[in-house]
């Protein structure tokens, strides 16, 4: 059981986790605490999903660890998932590095997630919407009761502003658990002051009062993430653990200040500029469109938008808020088996009444958008 040697907060949602997990561990870490971050899944290399100080695992360490893991278990009736594997090397890879803090995402749903073995300090739920229905449940009901189920006895929950439904399963379980409940927008709040591609300035009430925070992650929902990641900091401050008086304010700013978080509205390129988002379900995907309005229309003049689906997603979901706000829409497949064909996806777009152009494989996309690109246009890659 590495997980009973270091703290812990615990992190479950369908949109949010990961930048409301890497926010949490930037201020722990700023504040001096060797802090462990385990999130997924991974963009480029499976190691940024286990970090200590933002440093990644080595990869020597992730053979080393499995070939441990592996002879643990061998002969044994224990077959775990690709994910509890992966959990157990995290868990262990953080005790061994003798860690104080570990900031835990929940790989999908929350009540029988790996990573629901925890006893942690904090638990926090991002905003609940519709993703993996076919395991979580058809119903946003069903998927809360799913996600709600990190709460655990005595432990105090943070969430974000939900649909009544949510709420509701949220506040049930809170009350069976007898733990505190801090909701976005009752207990704590966030104001923005100013908003640009680069970021946002904003202003935090809760049971301290912050203003003019600076965030270096472009988008509305981003300035909600840091109220939630505030409001866990000032819930574990509260309690009797060692060392907390060094979350200082100073030390908050700090670790917002510091704090980076990719694929998310990220701008990795600037001749020409070409910005990336893992829009992985239509909540994610309207939040992306509604940034693209709010902000980035303020500086580019059309968009150029490239997109590649898996074939298990809500596709039309995801690209119909998208789709209106492309002056050009490139349709295209990752390298993946479970890739929905640029074929299956012009289907839904001519059935949305939008025009497209549609290519093999995301380089050849990206070819595609820079022979089109003019000055004054913005390439958009998304999709899950």
């Amino acid at each position: 059981n590495p997980q009973k040697h270091f703290s812990s907060i615990h992190i479950a949602g369908t949109n949010g986790k990961g930048s409301t997990s890497a926010m949490i561990a930037s201020i722990l870490q700023a504040a001096g605490f060797k802090t462990g971050l385990f999130t997924s899944p991974h963009l480029v290399s499976f190691t940024e999903r286990i970090r200590v100080n933002n440093e990644e695992i080595r990869e020597d360490e992730v053979v080393e660890l499995t070939e441990e893991i592996r002879s643990t278990i061998e002969g044994s009736e224990l077959n775990p998932t690709f994910f509890e594997f992966v959990t157990a090397m995290g868990f262990l890879y953080f005790k061994r590095k003798n860690i104080d803090w570990a900031v835990v995402e929940t790989g999908m749903g929350g009540r029988l997630d790996a990573t629901n073995v925890l006893l942690p300090e904090a638990s926090v739920i991002t905003s609940i919407n519709y993703d993996h229905s076919e395991f979580l449940g058809n119903t946003i009901s069903a998927i809360a009761e799913e996600k709600a189920g990190i709460i655990k006895d005595g432990v105090p929950v943070i969430t974000s502003a939900q649909e009544p439904s949510v709420m509701d399963v949220i506040k049930k379980k809170t009350e069976e658990k007898n733990a505190s409940l801090f909701i976005y927008g009752r207990d704590f709040s966030a104001a923005i002051k100013t908003e640009d591609t680069s970021g946002s300035v904003f202003n935090y009430s809760g049971d301290s009062n912050f203003e003019d925070l600076v965030i270096s992650l472009p988008g509305r929902h981003q300035v909600l993430n840091a109220a939630l990641a505030l409001k866990t900091i000032e819930v574990i401050s509260q309690k009797p653990l060692p060392n907390t008086s060094r979350l200082t304010p100073d030390t908050i700013r700090a670790g917002l200040g510091n704090i980076k978080w990719h694929g998310r509205l990220e701008l990795v390129s600037k001749e020409p500029p070409i910005l990336i988002d893992g829009a992985h379900n239509p909540s994610a995907a309207k939040i992306l469109a509604d940034s693209l309005k709010e902000i980035f229309f303020k500086v580019y003049r059309r968009i150029i938008l490239i997109v590649g689906i898996m074939s298990d997603k809500d596709i039309r979901g995801i690209i119909a808020p998208l789709l209106p706000l492309a002056s050009e829409i490139i349709l295209t497949a990752p390298a993946c088996e479970r890739a929905a064909s640029p074929d299956v996806l012009s289907g839904h777009a001519i059935s949305l009444g939008f025009s497209y152009r549609k290519t093999y494989g995301v380089a050849a996309a990206i070819a595609m958008a820079r022979e089109i690109y003019r000055e004054g246009d913005l390439i958009v890659i998304t999709g899950s």
